[in-house]
């Protein structure tokens, strides 16, 4: 499945929260966060940890509960599943640095695996323990998955995977 991130709703520009939600600040749950990915028509799963996850075709995103009391930490972090050679890491790197220069989020850093390959992570926090507006909560959680679907497709630009993606999307002759 891919997704365009213009299919996301914006909720009328501004992400607007429930209203019957509550008037000062709220400590987060994934409750709450299962209700807007249901509203931002999102498939997701709970994994083994018990972490929500929502998959794509290229990666999958997580949102992550950490932490107790006031230093409790909601994140939502995105593992890219493609693949890259230990000797395209330097190549990496300086895509991911000029990412990370350039946007606020997701901060995204490499990962090396024991087999050599290389992966991508991306990640966004925010402290909870202490409770934040509802409607911070939920732009920003839009806005990082938004940014995190965005960070692929700018990877693959600035890489030149285009022809890889186009590929991958066109049957070998005699699949069809």
């Amino acid at each position: 499945m891919t997704i365009d991130p213009s299919s996301i709703p914006n909720f009328g520009g501004q992400p607007q929260p429930q209203p019957q939600g509550p008037a000062g600040p709220v400590v987060p749950d994934q409750d709450l966060v299962k209700q807007l990915l249901d509203q931002m028509e999102l498939k997701y799963v709970v994994d083994e940890e018990g972490d929500l996850a929502a998959p794509w075709e290229q990666f999958r995103t997580y949102f992550m509960f950490r932490g107790e009391g006031d230093q409790q930490v909601f994140s939502v972090r995105t593992f890219y599943d493609r693949p890259h050679k230990i000797d395209e890491k330097p190549q990496l790197l300086e895509s991911v640095d000029d990412w990370n220069r350039r946007t606020l989020w997701p901060k995204v850093y490499t990962h090396t695996h024991d087999d050599g390959t290389v992966r991508l992570i991306g990640e966004a926090q925010m402290l909870i323990g202490a409770g934040v507006n509802l409607e911070f909560f939920v732009s920003s959680t839009v806005s990082w998955v938004r940014a995190a679907i965005e960070f692929d497709r700018w990877l693959v630009e600035q890489l030149g995977l285009e022809q890889e993606v186009n590929e991958a999307d066109t049957p070998e002759e005699g699949d069809e």
